[in-house]
């Protein structure tokens, strides 16, 4: 296929069908070759800018590409959450690199994964913690408070000394949500949203 084909084809999966990332697999099938043969094909596409590598064995067009789509396509059981998801929805002033992923799926490849929209950072957690959300893979900002907390503890770190909130009187915590968390987590975001 000529790099304008592929272009119409990306644009139109992305534009009918809400499609943003193929394998190679998928690829050359759609070009009816073998992936060897796409792999070469890649390259090429690559460099005359028809296709952007987002992630190990995931292309699509050079345009932006979803975080919540590219996080699913890596680990389907995985979501964005905490700082990054809360940036997001506009909850912290900082711009972040470094975005935390929920799964209960163990990696046997890096944990870390480096993508043109930043590094993914795959965290396990139990799954009385883990909960997908319902809004295109990426934590609502209660969830991800609480989410960002608990990585936080983890880490040794104290976020309230991180990142600047603003607008948290505005955030639905409820005791079912905050349940779900060891008690230390609970008490650490009741006083940051208190204060």
């Amino acid at each position: 296929m000529k790099a304008i084909a592929w272009m119409r084809y990306l644009s139109e999966q992305r534009d009918h069908h809400d499609k943003h990332l193929f394998t190679v697999t998928e690829l050359a099938n759609v070009a009816a070759t073998s992936p060897a043969v796409m792999n070469v094909e890649l390259s090429r596409l690559i460099q005359q800018g028809v296709l952007r590598r987002w992630a190990t064995g995931r292309y699509g067009l050079p345009s932006d590409v979803p975080p919540g789509v590219l996080v699913s396509s890596i680990d389907p059981d995985a979501y964005a959450t905490g700082a990054w998801a809360l940036a997001e929805h506009g909850f912290i002033t900082q711009q972040l690199y470094e975005m935390d992923c929920f799964t209960r799926r163990r990696h046997n490849r890096s944990r870390r994964r480096s993508t043109p929209l930043g590094t993914l950072v795959f965290v396990t957690v139990s799954p009385r913690l883990h909960s997908v959300p319902a809004q295109a893979g990426i934590a609502p900002p209660d969830q991800a408070l609480c989410d960002l907390f608990y990585v936080a503890r983890r880490r040794g770190l104290a976020p309230e000394s991180l990142y600047t909130f603003r607008k948290l009187d505005s955030l639905n915590l409820g005791s079912d949500l905050l349940a779900r968390y060891p008690k230390t987590v609970q008490r650490d975001v009741e006083e940051l949203c208190a204060g």
